[in-house]
């Protein structure tokens, strides 16, 4: 990244510097490096305040799906706004814009999938699912049930109970996280397995990890499991082929609600609108996010099953209401932008160019498979993960004092390239859906020489095996 003495305006990173909170960051340490600011973007690139132009092979957070620059999401929002810019949800009001994306929703998520709960993002989304549950099982009788489990090394958003559904260390740590009903158990990552990299294995080993934990809890205590149908934040897992469909059906018989996490993975990012299609996977319910707005303004859902809506609806006092809610629930302006960020994916091309570049994307990951730090490359649709080794071989990683994620982001930023450098050295991929062949090549090159720079680091060559 840039360094704090790069010549963005000296008053504008020290506004950042004393009053902006940074999500996931050191706080002291932000302090003493300084903002990198950036300015503009149009399609898969960035521009940032010092005119440095950088191909964004992370499409935002996951989450710019259509790309920077569509104007006619910013006319929608904008014509919204003018009509009218904000109408409560509370006391049976709507708008016509939240009202038709709740239906369009419906319309392309599983088929069991009927209502949709509109809200300011993907944690907000975790969190309603999470409320919603428990009100179920409060409502239809059963009211011990009240148990939670995920996977390790998923991500179910950053709020207070979200987080502890969360498996990474840094959500957890001074937080009094995971809770005492949060659970979790292996992640299926084919990379890493104990099973070995047999889909069926990995598959298995997962399913019979559920039942143990299951009944370690007791069948009577479990409300619900929740998945990503592949793994983000947590290294870009990608579960074998089948995995979803068997968790589905494994929690279905354990009687337990089945959640997907839609948040990264919907919207075109693994190639159909939603990765349960791809299985055939009808969940109980499931949060989206990210690209339902393309990142262009705050929104995300929490959709629910014709089942868990009638068992609250008909469960709760007759004429008592359900008390969740927030002022910008179903908010008119991101719901109108939402909605022409859907056309473009259906009329404009966008999801279908999606799935037509996702094998040159493919090859520009696995091109890296003999690099000497490259130990693992992994991706489905637009959605992929390099992951680095001091040993292939032995699939070491390396020594965490070498601060290679750090410096990775820094070398990849100076060659004009955006990336996720997570912490165990695995790199994160998401472009844009409007990404081309050649943008493709280009991420591949601007990584291969990200990772030969690296490489020439003494330190670094010291380390591999």
């Amino acid at each position: 990244m840039l360094s704090p003495d790069t010549p963005v305006p000296s008053s504008l990173r020290a506004l950042d510097r004393d009053h902006l909170i940074h999500p996931v960051a050191s706080w002291r340490g932000h302090e003493a490096r300084g903002a990198t600011v950036l300015e503009s973007g149009q399609g898969c690139w960035l521009t940032d305040a010092d005119g440095h132009t950088l191909l964004d092979a992370f499409a935002g957070l996951w989450c710019v799906n259509v790309g920077y620059g569509r104007e006619s999401v910013v006319q929608a929002a904008m014509a919204q706004m003018r009509k009218l810019p904000y109408a409560t949800g509370y006391f049976h009001y709507a708008s016509e814009p939240a009202i038709r994306l709740a239906a369009k929703l419906a319309e392309l998520a599983p088929a069991t999938l009927n209502r949709a709960y509109l809200t300011l993002g993907g944690s907000e989304a975790v969190d309603a699912a999470v409320r919603f549950i428990v009100q179920y099982y409060n409502v239809t009788g059963r009211p011990q049930k009240k148990h939670f489990i995920a996977l390790e090394r998923g991500y179910h958003g950053s709020s207070s109970t979200g987080a502890g559904l969360t498996a990474l260390p840094a959500f957890h740590r001074g937080f009094d996280l995971p809770l005492p009903q949060q659970h979790h158990i292996p992640s299926p990552n084919p990379y890493r397995s104990p099973a070995g990299s047999d889909a069926q294995a990995v598959i298995d080993a997962s399913v019979a990890a559920l039942r143990a934990k299951v009944a370690e809890l007791g069948a009577d205590h479990v409300a619900a499991f929740f998945c990503e149908p592949v793994q983000g934040s947590g290294g870009v897992i990608v579960p074998p082929r089948g995995w979803l469909k068997a968790m589905q059906d494994a929690a279905r018989e354990l009687d337990i609600l089945f959640v997907v996490d839609e948040v990264i993975t919907g919207f075109g990012r693994t190639g159909p609108m939603f990765a349960c299609e791809a299985e055939g996977v009808t969940p109980d319910l499931m949060t989206v996010a990210k690209g339902l707005t393309s990142g262009y303004v705050p929104m995300g859902a929490t959709l629910v099953s014709d089942r868990v809506y009638a068992g609250i609806a008909d469960g709760a006092p007759a004429g008592a209401v359900i008390g969740h809610g927030a002022t910008y629930s179903a908010h008119p302006v991101a719901a109108a932008a939402a909605l022409e960020v859907i056309r473009l994916y259906e009329e404009e091309g966008i999801l279908a160019n999606g799935q037509r570049v996702a094998p040159h994307f493919a090859a520009a990951l696995d091109g890296l498979r003999d690099h000497p730090l490259v130990g693992d490359t992994r991706h489905r649709g637009l959605l992929g993960a390099v992951e680095l080794v001091s040993d292939k071989a032995g699939k070491r990683g390396f020594d965490p004092a070498l601060k290679l994620p750090d410096r990775l982001a820094a070398i990849g930023y100076r060659r004009g390239l955006v990336f996720r450098a997570f912490a165990d050295h695995i790199l994160g991929f998401a472009p844009a859906l409007c990404i081309d062949e050649d943008q493709c090549a280009l991420l591949g090159e601007r990584l291969k020489a990200t990772l030969d720079e690296l490489l020439e680091a003494p330190d670094v060559r010291a380390a591999l095996a």
